[in-house]
């Protein structure tokens, strides 16, 4: 199991470009433990003759319908700002 040191946390704060509180650092210290032991126990399993069947697993999905609902782009249009014709009105960003 790796031990969490104050060297290791110190790169974790650089690598994820944070900053830990001295008061939380011992706490961080504690939960990442509990993760890197729980990692280290799922890696420990024997898995031997155990084969992934993703082949039976269905993928619930609804029809992908088209709707001529009219009431839609006024419901969206209509919480913009600014619109003409169906459109958003925005400001201009390239001269």
């Amino acid at each position: 199991m790796v031990t969490l040191d104050d060297k290791l946390l110190e790169k974790l704060e650089k690598l994820g470009m944070i900053k830990i509180d001295e008061a939380k650092k011992e706490e961080i210290r504690k939960d990442l433990s509990d993760v890197l032991g729980f990692v280290d126990n799922i890696s420990s399993l024997d898995l031997e003759g155990i084969e992934l069947e993703s082949k039976n697993l269905k993928t619930p999905l609804r029809e992908d319908n088209k709707e001529n609902n009219p009431e839609i782009p006024e419901n969206i249009l209509k919480n913009a700002p600014n619109s003409k014709d169906g459109y958003f009105i925005v400001p201009k960003i390239i001269e």
